[in-house]
């Protein structure tokens, strides 16, 4: 049985895109690295598209709400806010689907973020 999404922590954990919508700039070669000190969330990221990015902010059970902010491989820098919604998968590992919105420029979309194990 897979452990509870409300209760699992985020701490140390690496993620790495899986899917994304055509406007999103994370891939299979963007690596999240997360902390977790109670209700607050970060995690750097990079790799792929990505030289360096950062997000930040809060969850509330198995939710997450964040703004990131990133440069680009072609020297744009890029922000925007996601909602994410934290699911354990079989193995144990953690997933997020997120729902996301660029704010630095047009376009929406969605992903999916998978745990490297």
């Amino acid at each position: 049985m897979a452990a509870d999404p409300h209760s699992i922590s985020l701490h140390g954990r690496v993620f790495a895109g899986v899917s994304n919508a055509e406007t999103g700039q994370v891939g299979s070669a963007t690596r999240f690295r997360y902390h977790e000190d109670g209700t607050v969330v970060w995690a750097e990221y990079s790799g792929g598209e990505i030289v360096r990015g950062f997000l930040v902010g809060t969850r509330d059970g198995d939710r997450l709400a964040f703004r990131y902010a990133h440069l680009a491989t072609d020297g744009d820098t890029a922000d925007g806010v996601c909602d994410s919604r934290i699911d354990v998968l079989a193995d144990g590992r953690v997933r997020f689907e997120e729902s996301w919105a660029w704010e630095s420029r047009p376009g929406t979309g969605t992903s999916i973020v998978e745990e490297v194990g």
